[in-house]
């Protein structure tokens, strides 16, 4: 299948999982997760009307940017962000959803700051505990948007999670629900209900994050197609950002 075509198909699950929550397809924003895929990839995703571009990598996301890849629509940087690059992200990319530390919170504040902008980011939150990965714990969210809500150049936007791979179907149900209390306690007593996103969904159960209140969801594979880790020489050496 090509493409659009999957896109398409993606649209439909998206509808059929967000009318059992009284909403639309319509209501969530699909993220093309177009990590080694090239410029014409993206460029066939916008054309197919992908509502935005997730990167995870800075250097294979720079390269694109050169060559117009993402014209027509946001770019999102959604990997693992090393302090050491942010200047080459902030003002780049549209939204940032990978802010999962006090200290890169700081970090973008600053490089924000340079260039008089405000950079809209989620906070990632680290649902299942897993020590390989980044994001900040359920504990710890509540201070990290109080600091976040103080600085001038960043604007919370929401917060993203990447659950635990499941063992089985439907077996991230309770971390999705997990977050979805999260995102609603955060949003009702820090920002006042003006959060907008919750970003969680991926190829494999983008269909159960949408019934458990995602707006927002990052798909690659089922878009994309499987990944050739042999083909794609601008990204291998950005491999500490995945």
């Amino acid at each position: 299948m090509s493409i659009a075509e999957n896109i398409a198909a993606v649209r439909q699950q998206m509808d059929r999982a967000a009318r059992e929550t009284g909403r639309t397809g319509a209501d969530v924003i699909l993220v093309g997760a177009s990590k080694m895929n090239d410029a014409a990839a993206c460029r066939e995703a916008i054309a197919a009307g992908i509502d935005a571009l997730g990167e995870n990598r800075v250097q294979e996301m720079t390269a694109k940017l050169a060559e117009n890849a993402y014209e027509g629509r946001p770019l999102h940087f959604i990997g693992h962000l090393q302090r050491n690059k942010v200047r080459q992200v902030v003002g780049k990319a549209a939204l940032i959803q990978s802010v999962g530390s006090a200290e890169l919170l700081q970090e973008i504040e600053k490089a924000a700051g340079r260039l008089d902008i405000c950079q809209d980011i989620l906070l990632e939150v680290n649902i299942g505990g897993e020590a390989a990965k980044s994001g900040l714990s359920p504990e710890d969210i509540h201070a990290a948007a109080e600091m976040a809500r103080a600085l001038p150049h960043v604007q919370v936007r929401g917060l993203m999670t990447i659950p635990p791979v499941a063992a089985e179907p439907h077996g991230n149900l309770a971390y999705f629900e997990k977050m979805r209390w999260l995102y609603v306690d955060i949003n009702a007593k820090i920002y006042d209900n003006k959060m907008e996103y919750l970003s969680m969904g991926m190829s494999g159960d983008f269909a159960d994050a949408i019934r458990c209140g995602s707006n927002m969801i990052r798909v690659g594979t089922a878009i994309f197609g499987a990944r050739d880790y042999t083909t794609v020489s601008y990204t291998h050496s950005d491999a500490a950002d995945e």
